[in-house]
């Protein structure tokens, strides 16, 4: 079993760097695997929090309605139910979207909602992360991409997996002038503070766990960031050794 108290046998979690990759429109390239994932339910609550560019919940909700509608599944926001928590512990499917990083940890807090994702998650009920949404599964939000614009009573978010995530990894651009940190820099500043492991999934890439096995999938390979080791890529397949903690 994985090291993580909020995981069993019967957790399903789809971890994904990014819900749009250039040239495609928003969850074109993964639609068959949110198909597969979501395995057969006709309806999945969607979390707005994030916030992306600061729209309404009703305007983000709409983008993953869209897109689900064309694989016959239907898309309620969590701002549409009077208790969001009873929301969650009935979804039979729940996906988390992209955006801001605290302001989605922040909001998650305020509503008590840390604990009935966790016991839904738990129970089985399949949860999908991009971005932001795939941020709060790791331990903290510590190596989120995101400006803390508001300020979330803590880090610590839902800790499913043993690591921390940082979606829409980039490599340092070969010959770039740019004079700023790059990605890999941030991550080891990081760990002069921090122990945990941390992913970086490249745009097209994604973490499924399943019947207790966790597996990269895509066409690219990942960044493994560990303290006091070199980084090293993680090909895709089983990674099920990341759960060790």
């Amino acid at each position: 079993m994985p090291n993580s108290q909020f995981l069993t046998p019967d957790s399903k979690l789809l971890i994904v760097s990014t819900s749009k990759i250039y040239g495609s429109s928003y969850m074109e390239y993964l639609l068959d695997e949110v198909k597969n994932f979501f395995d057969g339910a006709e309806e999945i609550l969607f979390i707005p929090y994030a916030r992306p560019g600061g729209i309404s919940f009703d305007e983000y909700t709409e983008a993953p309605r869209k897109a689900f509608a064309q694989i016959g599944v239907s898309v309620k926001g969590i701002h549409e139910f009077e208790n969001p928590a009873e929301a969650v512990a009935n979804a039979k499917g729940i996906f988390t979207g992209g955006g801001n990083t605290f302001l989605l940890l922040k909001t998650l807090y305020e509503k008590g909602l840390i604990e009935p994702l966790r016991e839904a998650i738990k129970s089985g009920t399949p949860y999908m992360g991009s971005s932001a949404g795939s941020n709060i599964t790791g331990l903290t939000i510590g190596t989120s991409n995101d400006m803390p614009i508001v300020y979330p009573p803590s880090f610590d978010a839902l800790q499913l997996v043993p690591f921390n995530i940082n979606p829409h990894y980039l490599d340092p651009i070969p010959d770039s002038k740019h004079q700023g940190e790059t990605r890999e820099t941030r991550i080891n500043e990081f760990h002069f503070q921090n122990e945990q492991a941390v992913i970086g999934l490249r745009e097209g890439s994604w973490l499924r766990f399943e019947n207790s096995k966790l597996e990269l999938r895509g066409s690219l390979t990942a960044r493994l960031f560990e303290k006091s080791k070199e980084a090293r890529e993680v090909e895709a397949g089983d990674v099920s050794f990341l759960l060790n903690g």
